[in-house]
């Protein structure tokens, strides 16, 4: 499986709640599309979201998404990482 950051636009004033309720959205519906959601975050100032995923396409992370109700601008596949 590939890991996918995924970047939502227009989530200004965004809060630590929400956030954490937008997230919960996605994890509810993430293993009937094969997607596993590992980390996001949030700019409340610029109203950027960023979500971190592994899955076996875009089009997965981009349906888990629209079903949880915050369809994705952006979607890139990270093909190399270090931690």
């Amino acid at each position: 499986m590939t890991q996918f950051m995924d970047v939502h636009h227009g989530m200004k004033g965004i809060t630590d709640d929400r956030l954490k309720q937008v997230h919960r959205a996605d994890l509810a519906v993430e293993k009937e599309e094969g997607v596993h959601f590992e980390r996001a975050w949030a700019d409340p100032e610029s109203g950027t979201l960023y979500c971190l995923s592994e899955a076996p396409s875009a089009e997965a992370v981009r349906r888990v998404h629209e079903r949880a109700g915050h369809a994705p601008d952006e979607i890139h596949p990270v093909p190399l990482s270090i931690w």
